[in-house]
């Protein structure tokens, strides 16, 4: 293994390095990268960020998290570039972030072409899953309030 992973700071990192990371994955089909500022924040804001480097320092994979470290962590992205896929660090990536909150259950949304590699590391399907977009208004009545 000539790479490793780790826990950072999303603000401590370089958007451009982040961007590559996206793009040659095949993620960056799926998110908003053209939008700078969007991806700025999504890597900012996320609490819970795991990097894997190769030993020259190169960015080759970044799992993006949500977590309360004790119920759930919501993995909301896992990119891994193209050449380094297959290779275990996807696994690597999933392991490191399962260490920063041992108690708690992962939860994700796969890609599409991702969806026969979760069962390969042990994640479980779960039908019940909802998505409620931006500018996606609410429907049925409006509830009474008090």
């Amino acid at each position: 293994m000539s790479w490793k992973t780790e826990r950072v700071n999303g603000t401590d990192l370089d958007l451009d390095e982040v961007l590559a990371v996206y793009h040659d994955s095949g993620l960056g089909e799926r998110r908003p990268v053209q939008d700078r500022d969007r991806m700025a924040t999504m890597i900012r804001e996320a609490n819970l960020v795991v990097t894997a480097r190769e030993a020259d320092g190169t960015l080759i994979g970044i799992a993006r998290s949500i977590s309360d470290f004790s119920y759930v962590t919501y993995l909301s992205d896992i990119a891994v570039i193209r050449r380094h896929q297959r290779s275990g660090v996807g696994t690597a990536l999933l392991d490191a972030t399962r260490q920063q909150a041992p108690d708690a259950k992962v939860v994700l949304l796969s890609a599409p072409a991702a969806t026969g590699y979760y069962p390969r590391v042990g994640f479980t399907r779960h039908d019940s899953a909802w998505v409620l977009n931006p500018g996606q208004p609410l429907q049925g009545p409006p509830r009474a309030h008090p």
